[in-house]
């Protein structure tokens, strides 16, 4: 009967540690996935900024880009302004230049009468000579008088021939005046159109490259936005994976601290089942019995755990009180503050069995252990989870 019961228990026993180390397991492979999609989220992380800054690059460049059409399209309207002006202009010049032209006209029409008058008396006083005119004027006058008359009129057309022939010089002057001035007037146009036109095809052509370019920006602006606006919905799933995994992993736990504390409560039923009641028990036997159920007798705590290995950065293979866990990974010791559990303590802890208080550590203070584990991924399985802690003596 005794056996069978032993049988009983050590099946409960079993039955909880593989269940435990099924679950261990499963929370290691989340706990692994959990990292991974820590380390894709921030990967993300860096591509979502990445883009929004090349997305506030591109944006500036446009804004710069619409300032500079901005500006150049008052240089247009400036422009434009000064070639109506000009246009104005060089129709009052060309006003002035037909009037010039028709005072040309009526200056070459009064030259050509000068002509024929001048033409007219230069056959009479051909025909006649000075002495002849004279000695005509005195037989043909009926007095003195009418010959000093007629002689001062002689003399007046004289003089009237000549003041003909110099306004007909100082009108050819002023024709050729005028006509040089028309010339002037002319090119003087024409240069200032040119230039104006000019400057209006650069206008133009400045105006054309740049709303290339702004088109080119703004079709990079919305393609940048659309990878941001990818990226940004890939973090959201990766967020969305991570509270699944922590969620996952904190029920995981729950649940197999539950069944662990249901196989104890069984295991430790069957035993004080399975105890005689009139043998005694040893203290020694008492001792291994207690650590062996998880509710061993003796001080209970409860403090902060998490894990560690001996390949862990800073680690010299032997422990505070000379245990050489670099040769035996697999032992069960636990860093601890003295103040709270006495170095070279025997322990039992939630979730970890029956250990040696062998070590300490700087960041382990006040209620708080650290867990030696043969492995790094047992440690990370581990994480930090607050826990039992029996003082066996």
């Amino acid at each position: 009967m005794q056996t069978t019961r032993k049988r009983i228990i050590l099946s409960l026993l079993t039955a909880m540690f593989c269940v435990s180390g099924s679950m261990v397991t499963y929370a290691q492979t989340n706990t692994e996935a959990l990292h991974n999609a820590q380390a894709q989220l921030e990967q993300k992380q860096q591509i979502v900024e990445q883009k929004v800054q090349e997305q506030q690059t591109v944006n500036n460049e446009i804004e710069n880009i619409q300032t500079e059409l901005t500006s150049i399209s008052d240089e247009i309207a400036k422009n434009k302004d000064a070639m109506a002006r000009l246009q104005e202009k060089i129709d009052a010049t060309n006003q002035l230049i037909e009037e010039k032209k028709q005072e040309i006209v009526v200056i070459e029409d009064k030259m050509l009468a000068r002509q024929d008058v001048m033409k007219k008396r230069a056959v009479a006083m051909q025909q006649n000579s000075n002495a002849n005119l004279i000695i005509n004027l005195f037989f043909e006058s009926d007095s003195i008088t009418d010959f000093i008359q007629r002689a001062s009129a002689a003399s007046e057309l004289i003089d009237a021939d000549k003041d003909i022939l110099t306004a007909q010089q100082e009108d050819l002057a002023q024709i050729e005046k005028d006509k040089a001035e028309i010339d002037r007037q002319e090119k003087v146009l024409e240069e200032d159109q040119k230039a104006l036109a000019g400057q209006q095809a650069e206008l133009d052509q400045n105006m054309q490259k740049r709303q290339q370019t702004l088109t080119v920006m703004q079709q990079k602006y919305a393609q940048i936005s659309q990878q941001v606006s990818v990226a940004q919905q890939e973090k959201a799933g990766i967020e969305s994976q991570m509270k699944n995994l922590q969620a996952a992993i904190q029920r995981e736990q729950a649940e197999a601290k539950a069944r662990a504390a249901q196989a104890a409560a069984a295991a430790k039923a069957s035993a004080d089942t399975a105890r005689p009641v009139a043998a005694p028990v040893s203290n020694n036997a008492a001792s291994n019995n207690s650590a062996t159920k998880g509710t061993a007798e003796g001080k209970e705590i409860y403090v902060t755990a998490t894990a560690y290995t001996v390949d862990c950065k800073g680690c010299s293979g032997r422990t505070a009180t000379g245990l050489n866990v670099a040769a035996n990974p697999n032992m069960k010791v636990i860093a601890v503050d003295p103040r709270i559990i006495p170095l070279g303590s025997k322990v039992w802890v939630e979730g970890y069995g029956v250990a040696v208080a062998g070590d300490t550590g700087g960041a382990i203070k006040g209620h708080r252990i650290d867990i030696l584990m043969p492995t790094k991924a047992k440690a990370l399985a581990f994480g930090r989870r607050t826990v039992k802690v029996v003082i066996l003596n």
